[in-house]
This record gives structure tokens, sequence and C-alpha cells, in this order.
């Protein structure tokens, strides 16, 4: 039967306190026509946590999340981390060091709460599931840099970090051309295999009819939209061609049956280990 719904997750790492409320968290779900079903954002683990209950499909869901999940490493950064530079650094995509000493430690507690639930942690190295509850890991920007359909076959698109070759003066501009173009990238999933349907929701859609905004916070609140897009969408390609077109990043063998710290990300054949 295959899975039906395909969720992104573009989770805040921090929980947020007794005084301070969490970031923004952006959530998309796709349908398998590439449809969005819904997207928008959430705050904190629980208002997630309930997103996904309404959204989810019993028993035919992927969620993809743009988080750390399993973090059994307790210091330094974890192998999946450092894959990543190794493999997309060419690339210059490198990602952020978690360990059991670090204070944002969101996606681990959305697993624990998750499989409290009746989902299942997934690392990815079996291949696809065809059924059930299932969430694992990955990192938009591999998506970006290893999905040829989106065109980032150089570098990563510079809508986020700021390079060293961009003035300060002129960053906020630059990111929101750069963004733009990233969103024109995405609306061409809609021919893909599988296809991504930025206009089938009015929500996303107002990516594709509204230019990206200059100010901080607003810009915030579009990226992780976006990230969550994506997420959704490395899961609904991750569903149907699994190793073919993506890889497991990570330990070679299981650390802890069920339970291994693993990215999932698309790849192109030089990102592969002996690429």
């Amino acid at each position: 039967m295959g899975i039906e719904r395909f969720i992104g997750i573009d989770l805040a790492w921090a929980q947020g306190g007794a005084r301070t409320r969490p970031n923004e968290t952006g959530v998309a779900a796709l349908d398998s026509r590439g449809v969005v079903i819904e997207c928008g954002w959430t705050s904190g683990i629980e208002e997630t946590v309930s997103w996904l209950a309404k959204t989810a499909v019993d028993g035919s869901t992927l969620a993809f999340v743009d988080a750390p999940l399993v973090v059994d490493n307790p210091a330094g950064q974890r192998l999946c981390e450092r894959e990543v530079g190794r493999r997309y650094g060419r690339w210059k995509v490198s990602a952020n060091s978690t360990n059991q000493r670090s204070p944002r430690l969101a996606g681990v507690f959305l697993r624990e709460r998750l499989q409290e639930s009746g989902w299942s942690y997934d690392d990815g190295r079996d291949g696809p599931r065809t059924g059930g509850l299932v969430v694992s890991e990955c990192y938009p920007y591999t998506t970006l840099v290893g999905a040829a359909e989106l065109g980032y076959g150089r570098e990563r698109p510079t809508y986020k970090r700021r390079p060293a070759r961009v003035p300060a003066a002129q960053w906020r501009a630059v990111r929101a051309r750069e963004c733009d173009v990233l969103i024109a990238r995405m609306a061409g999933l809609a021919t893909a295999d599988p296809p991504l349907l930025l206009a089938s929701h009015p929500v996303s859609r107002r990516l594709l009819d509204e230019p990206s905004p200059l100010g901080a916070v607003d810009y915030k609140h579009r990226e992780d939209l976006i990230d969550a897009l994506l997420c959704a969408w490395t899961a609904a390609l991750w569903s149907r061609h699994g190793l073919t077109r993506c890889q497991v990043l990570g330990p070679d063998a299981v650390v802890s049956p069920g339970c291994t710290p693993t990215i999932i990300a698309p790849a192109r054949p030089e990102q592969r280990r002996g690429g």
C-alpha cells in the first residue's frame, strides 16, 4: 500500500521556559500526489505533537524532522553530523554539533513523546518503511545540494547563513533575493518525482505570491515554513526512491537496535562514500 502522508517539521531546538515561549516550529504535510494538505507553524513540543495527531494518517505516515532526534554521545559531535561535513562540505554544507550536554534537545523530547503515542523512530538502515507512524531525522541543507532537481550543484543557497563575501549591510536584501530564487526552484518540483505542489495550499501559495520580507522576524517565519516543506518533500523522496536517491549518514554498525543516530540525506553520486 505504501505511505500516504509525508510530514516535515522544522523544529525549534530550544523548548523555551517558564517565562519564554519557544521559537516557532514550521510544519507541513503532503499527500502522495504532492498536494500540501496542511502547513503552518506550531509553538512548543505539546502543540507540535497535537498538530501531528490531527494531521497524520493512522498507520501510513512518515515524518522527517530537522532536529537531532537521538543523542547518545556525552560530548563532541554526533557521527552523522560529522558525515554531513565530510560528504557535503564541498557544497558549503555542515552541521552543528550536538551532544548530551547541549542545551537545545527539543528533538529528543519530541521523539520520546511520539514514541509514547505509537510512533516508531527509524534510522533508515533497512530502507524506507512501507507503513506505520514513522519518524526520522533529516537536514534540509543536504536536500538542497543533494537533490539535483533543485539545481544547487555548486554550493548551498545563501538564504540562511551570511557568507563572508556578503557585507552585513547588504545581507537582508541578498538573502531575500536568494530565498525567492529557492522558492521558484521549489515550485519547479511540481513536475518532479515525487512532486511538491506549492500552490495547492493557501499558506504555501503565499510563498509564491509574496516577495520574501527583509525584516528578521517575518523572514524567519517564512524560512521555517520553507524548511518544513523541504523536510516533507525529502520524506516523500526517501519513500519513493530509498537508497537509490538518498544515503544514511551515521555509524556503519547499529549502535542500539532501532535507535541509532542518523540523518537521511538526498545524495548525488559524488556525495556518497567513495564518490
